[in-house]
């Protein structure tokens, strides 16, 4: 069997690409739009569609701010409320809901790089159930809190047609999930995006090797500042193989054992 860095060198390799998509600097700038430059106070702008009594923007409109950004949709009192569309100057997109001009409710945004976001949003960041489709045509379809990959979710590696299901804690693969391949699948607990304890792998053919992930620091290369950097080893210790298994992470494999000895004893009770 290979080793979990072999099967997982690509994986993990596009998944870190994923993950800077994910939290750009490009794409922050994007996302946060020309409210300095949208106010009626200080006469920058243009503006074209409805006002109040007021004679502040409200109804439906479109803006051109200085700064080439062009935002065309509904507003209230001066803001950007409810259904609108926010083109960007780099060719970035925004179709959805705002609420007192930030991004709220649910919307696509469509990055520069060729990513896009479709699901909640919650005062300008991705926050609820989305969908991020990467330019590496990856995509992750679950939870999200405070613009990151949080809660349970699944992440679909379109190269290799492998995809992780399960919980994040912060971006990462953290607690209970399973890496699932086209021919097999590993159950188990993550750390840091690791396997890491007692686990299972199951194959298609009707058998499970159930062992453990341990994971050892090792020092590869100096930082820039003269620390050492490292990297965690990931090795699988196999226990034993079994039939298919009713066992769940948190479960020892001894336990896991039991499980099957019923389903083969009363397969021997049968007539033949």
């Amino acid at each position: 069997m290979l080793s979990w860095q072999q099967q997982t060198t690509v994986a993990n390799n596009r998944s870190a690409r994923a993950s800077v998509v994910v939290h750009p600097n490009a794409e922050a700038m994007s996302e946060a739009g020309s409210d300095e430059f949208d106010d009626e106070r200080s006469k920058l702008g243009e503006y074209e569609g409805d006002r109040n009594e007021a004679g502040e923007r409200h109804g439906v409109g479109k803006a051109l701010l200085p700064n080439g950004d062009v935002y065309q949709g509904q507003y209230e009192r001066g803001k950007r409320q409810g259904e609108g569309t926010y083109r960007f100057k780099d060719g970035s997109r925004y179709v959805g809901d705002y609420y007192q001009n930030l991004k709220h409710g649910q919307g696509t945004f469509y990055y520069p790089d060729g990513s896009k976001y479709e699901g909640s949003w919650v005062e300008d960041l991705r926050q609820g159930h989305g969908v991020y489709t990467y330019p590496n045509g990856d995509t992750y379809d679950g939870e999200w809190l405070h613009h990151v990959r949080h809660g349970q979710g699944t992440y679909h590696y379109y190269e290799t047609g492998s995809k992780y299901k399960g919980s994040w804690v912060n971006g990462k693969m953290e607690s209970a999930g399973e890496f699932i391949h086209p021919n097999h699948r590993y159950m188990g607990n993550f750390v840091n995006n690791n396997p890491y304890g007692p686990g299972k792998y199951v194959f298609d053919s009707g058998c499970e090797q159930h062992g453990e992930f341990h994971h050892a620091e090792q020092d590869v290369a100096e930082g820039e500042w003269g620390e050492l950097a490292s990297t965690a080893i990931v090795t699988w210790i196999p226990k034993c193989v079994t039939g298919l298994t009713l066992w769940t992470p948190g479960k020892d494999t001894s336990a896991g054992e039991k499980e099957t000895a019923p389903a083969k004893e009363e397969a021997e009770s049968q007539p033949a």
